[in-house]
């Protein structure tokens, strides 16, 4: 009923390891803005901070599980 959202690294749509697409479905945004913030951050702040952050995030964000069997 009211049920909370999660943020979860999506198994379809993503390129690497779905950080991004996953904050762009938790925030409900397009994942190539997303993408393309996070590069421009990286570029930004010198690459290190922004790749170091998306391991952080890849490490602490869940996958989203498995679908269910079908019998």
């Amino acid at each position: 009923m009211n049920e909370r959202k999660r943020l979860l690294r999506p198994r379809q749509g993503k390129w690497i390891a779905g950080v991004c697409a996953g904050l762009a479905n938790y925030f409900s945004v397009d994942p190539t803005a997303v993408r393309a913030a996070y590069v421009v951050l990286s570029i930004v702040s010198a690459a290190f901070p922004g790749i170091l952050l998306y391991i952080v995030l890849w490490i602490i964000i869940p996958r989203e599980p498995e679908p269910a069997a079908q019998s």
